[in-house]
């Protein structure tokens, strides 16, 4: 099975990664962050980055779909390949830091690649505000992600909105402002309550 958590920037998808795969023993898949040879490169300098930065979740992620595709475990996904087409690539040349020419060429690869992926099992999203996504973003203290422009911000939260709202799938869709599962047991298990209901019925067996 498996199982996607999307959301902005700061929404804390890597905490619920973490916390659900301990709950319930899957086995988790993170976002490469901290090992990504562009992402401080891009937050310096957008337009030059952009296309290479999105190239490279794109292949990165890709090569996750295939391999979750052909695992027999449970896997959890930290943000999905979905977002890096749908959302942030989009994002980018709607904001003029992705030229039409990188666009089409990025667009035409991902459909591709689509003509060869399915949907999660179950997609989970945490919707958040700026300022919480802020809060966040400043609390776990990156040094390349204190430059991000607020505009950045609200224009994937508006793409993200859009998506979500089209969204096909199995979805559950958390309250990010509200639902600290990061730092109170009890919204965490609210989470994994809403989890349950959706894969097992609200009467499990």
């Amino acid at each position: 099975m498996h199982i996607a958590i999307a959301g902005n920037i700061g929404s804390g998808k890597t905490t619920l990664t973490k916390l659900l795969a301990h709950r319930y023993g899957w086995k988790p898949r993170f976002e490469p962050v901290d090992n990504n040879p562009y992402l401080a490169d891009f937050y310096a300098d957008m337009a030059r980055w952009s296309f290479n930065l999105q190239i490279y979740f794109l292949n990165k992620r890709f090569k996750e779909v295939v391999e979750i595709a052909n695992s027999d475990d449970t896997i959890i996904q930290d943000r999905t390949i979905f977002e890096d087409a749908r959302i942030f690539a989009p994002n980018l040349h709607g904001q003029g830091l992705m030229t039409d020419r990188d666009f089409n060429n990025y667009s035409d690869l991902f459909d591709l690649m689509m003509s060869l992926v399915k949907l999660p099992d179950l997609m989970l999203y945490i919707r958040s505000t700026i300022p919480n996504l802020v809060a966040q973003i400043q609390k776990r203290g990156r040094d390349y992600e204190q430059t991000i422009r607020l505009d950045y911000l609200e224009g994937l939260n508006k793409r993200y909105e859009e998506w979500i709202a089209g969204y096909k799938g199995n979805l559950i869709i958390i309250d990010g402002d509200n639902i600290k599962f990061g730092d109170n047991p009890q919204d965490l298990q609210k989470v994994c309550d809403m989890i349950d209901a959706k894969l097992y019925g609200l009467f499990p067996l």
